[in-house]
């Protein structure tokens, strides 16, 4: 297991959110908002487990949730879970959102697409996107 400092974990992140810095890190370890650091060797340390916890916060916060709201939800998922919020990241990045459209089909589906695609084939998918919705209630 590979332990990493504060700065070097602040580091790692700044290249997934350039607000990420060595205080961010910081303050989110003070609060509680990853787990208790690991003891590697004789120090304390931050763990891969660690990158993941603050890859979710990242993808959480950019979907509009509050600190206290996040703490909640992280702790109790399994680290399966975190791994899997902290993937989507790149889905919730502030630029890719400005240019794509979402759609509401209903209140559980909603798609994003990318404006390259024709109008046609917009209407295609979703029209094939509320036909499986409607298949899938009856």
């Amino acid at each position: 297991m590979s332990g990493y400092t504060a700065k070097q974990i602040s580091e790692i992140l700044l290249q997934d959110d350039p607000r990420m810095n060595l205080r961010t890190v910081r303050y989110y370890t003070q609060i509680g908002m990853v787990p208790h650091l690991e003891l590697v060797g004789n120090k304390r340390a931050y763990t891969e487990k660690h990158l993941h916890f603050f890859r979710a916060i990242i993808t959480l916060t950019r979907t509009g949730e509050t600190l206290a709201s996040i703490q909640e939800k992280l702790m109790i998922l399994s680290i399966e879970e975190v791994v899997k919020i902290g993937q989507q990241m790149h889905l919730y990045d502030p630029n890719r959102i400005l240019e794509n459209e979402t759609l509401t089909i209903t209140e559980d589906v909603a798609i994003t697409l990318s404006p390259r695609i024709s109008a046609e084939l917009k209407q295609k998918v979703i029209d094939s996107v509320s036909q499986l919705i409607r298949e899938d209630k009856k």
